[in-house]
């Protein structure tokens, strides 16, 4: 059952989620939604979020925290949108809640980018126990032709960003941004939806398994140290 609006402003369509079952277990989904037509893609702002998403999220979060549900995020999003009506209606502070409440509750919360986790728009959904990327998945930042237009004033190395932005799931993985890669089958997930979708529900199910049985106080102090050794143990890899 897909839950709608934020109980303040309005509904965005750019994320999904409400309570489901995953292998006969409760559990809520929280995902950014791109649209897949131009028709879809325009309803759907091509999955950057307004405030009133993250304040969805925020809306699902408390719902899983008080019912004792498993949180299962799933990122696929350019980044928040940045126009001028979602900054006068609090953009980043809705990003910056969503990110405090996926900190706070005491519940499993996994996440698995499956296209791209852009910015703050993507880590206010993905501040998890554990995170994973499809193989050929990007997280990042900004985007590479973003940097380059920053640091080179020139779009066109875009190719040196993103080296030098090490978006890559095997470069996050090193530098303990993320937990696991999920291995897409020959020529991407998009070659072979089904087996992309299987192999992404069996990563969430050994996650789950490895998170069963934790109390809420270990989850939280757990997903918080995680996220704080960042700033240290990363940047030796």
């Amino acid at each position: 059952t897909s839950l709608a609006g934020d109980r303040a402003f309005a509904d965005d369509h750019a994320v999904m989620g409400g309570v489901a079952r995953f292998q006969d277990q409760p559990v809520l989904v929280i995902g950014h939604e791109k649209g897949n037509d131009t028709k879809t893609r325009i309803e759907r702002n091509f999955g950057m979020a307004r405030p009133e998403g993250y304040r969805k999220a925020i809306r699902l979060m408390d719902l899983a925290d008080r019912f004792r549900l498993p949180v299962i995020s799933l990122v696929d999003t350019p980044g928040a949108y940045p126009g001028k009506g979602a900054e006068e209606r609090g953009q980043a502070e809705a990003i910056a809640r969503s990110t405090e409440k996926c900190l706070a509750i005491g519940v499993p919360l996994i996440s698995v980018v499956i296209g791209e986790g852009g910015s703050g728009g993507a880590v206010a959904f993905a501040t998890a126990n554990r995170v994973a990327m499809l193989e050929h998945s990007v997280y990042s930042v900004i985007s590479p032709e973003g940097c380059a237009s920053i640091l080179w004033k020139d779009a066109e190395k875009m190719r040196e960003a993103a080296e030098a932005l090490r978006l890559t799931a095997q470069d996050l993985q090193k530098l303990g941004v993320i937990d696991r890669i999920i291995k897409e089958p020959m020529g991407g997930a998009q070659r072979a939806p089904k087996e992309a979708i299987d192999a992404v529900g069996k990563a969430i199910e050994a996650m789950l398994k490895e998170l069963s049985g934790k109390k809420p106080e270990a989850l939280i102090k757990d997903r918080r140290q995680k996220f704080l050794d960042m700033g240290t143990k990363g940047l030796a890899a």
